[in-house]
């Protein structure tokens, strides 16, 4: 095996445990782990060696590390970068793509090339003077015809006005001429329309000879690059820890989108484990990292570990880990938890939603509010659920027992007459950084590759608003209040850890922010009208994480 792959410890360190951490979820502990730490810090001295990479990976990159066993029970780790950098795959000391379909003479790079001549030809006839000059031109006669279409219309009307007024005492003659100057100009409106017809109609054929041609070659352009792609997904073949072998096609077969997205197999995790499979390497611990800025609109932060991306790697790494001994995500198992009851009458319940429960049955076994109030209340009828806290999010919740109360209350979420105020802890003191008071506006979307990630885009994102208020510094970070006016998904979450936000991740939020035992996140403070009895009503349950 190539030394400069399999990279030795520069330390001895104990090993304990003996499953692989599970590459979905991040472990408050992964950073201390000494196999983990010590690979993280060779492998960036190896991405600091590259002067010709700061460039890119100052602009943003994941790397990872999988620490392994090899067949004489000497510990090593592997590095791994996603993607490409420099428009190689093939870097020393860094594991090489899962397929490299990136040689200069291949299949991949003769067809690519091929795409890429379409894409010149489309620009050239998209961009050729003739082409522009006959839009611009038929742009300027289209608008002047319909003006004077508009004029001779406002003529036509004023003119039978005048017809009108002049019918009731009109001679024969005079009525005569009336019917005359209506068909006239009734004859005149299409004359004028048939020579608009004609003085276009050159400009048309031109523009459209040219959009056929546009038209033809996009089609072109998608049957290639389609036909490329179903040959490069034949071509991953991926490999798991029992020796079976399967193709990125007939992995995605059975997903919703039903074929690999884009950029499929060649993120970090997938590479690594594909390298030490064909050695015959005991994977021992795995970790993805982030270097450099954070992408637009996307939360990742220099330095912190992340866990792998379900929409590309999900159905690639359930593969490729059977035969392994993973630790179980935590976030999959059932977990039982007390649920305070903290209000209750005929119509709703009010309850105190402990850190790690789901609000809703989720895909795993794990208790909601719903389930346990459904059981506690049987005879309760419609959604009951009217809003919803993140599973990690502790604090109030307002419950309906019928369908009448349930859309009675979701009416006032959707008026925003339900006030709602979030206590958080965040990573650090950012007293004096930002404003003691303000708004936060960022527009959130799902990240479609990454559930349930969110993230800012100002064009395809929903309105999400929350006002804030720090409430002071507390042992070396900062407590803080927040008021929100709309309920995305992690809303309070990514307006404090974007950059455009507070620029400060909630502490415990391993999505956006640095795993800790919980995620200092809780709904204090609930008012609302009770649907019934139109009492205003407001509950408070003090966070005891301060």
């Amino acid at each position: 095996m190539p030394d400069s792959i399999f990279h030795h410890y520069y330390t001895s360190y104990p090993i304990e445990g003996n499953k692989l951490n599970c590459p979905f979820y991040v472990e408050s502990s992964l950073a201390a782990d000494p196999l983990v730490r010590e690979a993280v810090a060779q492998t960036k001295a190896m991405i600091a060696a590259h002067e010709e990479w700061r460039d890119e990976v100052s602009c943003g990159k994941m790397f990872g590390v999988l620490v392994v066993e090899d067949e004489h029970g000497q510990v090593g780790f592997l590095s791994a970068y996603s993607g490409q950098i420099g428009g190689r795959e093939d870097w020393e000391g860094f594991v090489p793509a899962v397929f490299d379909y990136l040689q200069p003479d291949g299949y991949f790079a003769v067809h690519e090339w091929a795409i890429s001549d379409i894409n010149h030809h489309l620009d050239a006839l998209l961009s050729d003077e003739g082409y522009l000059s006959a839009l611009q031109e038929l742009q300027s006669m289209e608008q002047r015809h319909t003006e004077e279409i508009t004029t001779f219309r406002e003529r036509m009307r004023q003119a039978k006005q005048r017809r009108d007024a002049q019918r009731a005492t009109a001679t024969p003659d005079e009525m005569a001429a009336m019917v005359h100057e209506s068909q006239w100009m009734k004859a005149e409106l299409r004359r004028m329309k048939r020579r608009h017809q004609a003085e276009e109609t050159p400009l048309e054929q031109l523009i459209r000879e040219t959009e056929n041609d546009v038209t033809q070659l996009r089609k072109e352009r998608k049957q290639k690059s389609d036909d490329l792609q179903r040959w490069l997904f034949t071509h991953f073949v991926i490999c798991n820890a029992r020796g079976e072998e399967c193709t990125l096609l007939e992995l995605f077969a059975n997903t919703p989108q039903g074929v690999p997205p884009s950029g499929a197999g060649e993120c970090c995790a997938p590479k690594l484990l594909q390298y030490a499979f064909l050695r015959g390497l005991i994977p021992l611990r795995i970790a993805e990292f982030w270097q450099g800025a954070s992408p637009k609109g996307e939360l990742r932060i220099h330095d912190r570990f992340y866990p792998a991306c379900r929409g590309k790697c999900l159905p690639i790494l359930h593969f490729m880990l059977q035969g392994l001994d993973v630790e179980p995500n935590p976030l999959e198992e059932s977990e039982n938890k007390e649920l305070d009851i903290v209000y209750d009458d005929d119509h709703i319940v009010v309850v105190n939603k402990p850190s790690g429960m789901l609000a809703v049955p989720g895909k795993s076994d794990r208790e909601s509010v719903f389930s346990i109030l459904r059981h506690r209340y049987p005879q309760a009828e419609g959604p009951m659920i009217v809003h919803r806290l993140d599973m990690a999010t502790s604090g109030l919740m307002v419950v309906a027992k019928s369908e009448w109360t349930y859309h009675a209350l979701q009416r006032q979420f959707e008026r925003r007459e339900v006030s709602k105020r979030y206590v958080a802890l965040l990573e650090r003191d950012i007293h004096g950084q930002v404003p003691a008071r303000g708004t936060i506006r960022l527009p959130l979307r799902p990240d479609p590759m990454d559930r349930p990630r969110q993230v800012v885009d100002p064009t395809h994102g929903k309105d999400a608003i929350t006002d804030y208020e720090i409430l002071g510094p507390d042992n070396g970070r900062t407590l803080i209040a927040l008021y929100p006016h709309t309920g995305r998904t992690h809303q309070l979450r990514v307006h404090c850890a974007h950059a455009e936000g507070l620029n400060c991740p909630i502490l415990g939020d391993a999505l956006y922010g640095t795993p800790a035992e919980r995620l200092y996140l809780h709904a204090e403070q609930l008012t609302f009208t009770h649907p019934v009895t139109g009492k205003r009503m407001q509950f408070e349950i003090n966070t005891h994480f301060t």
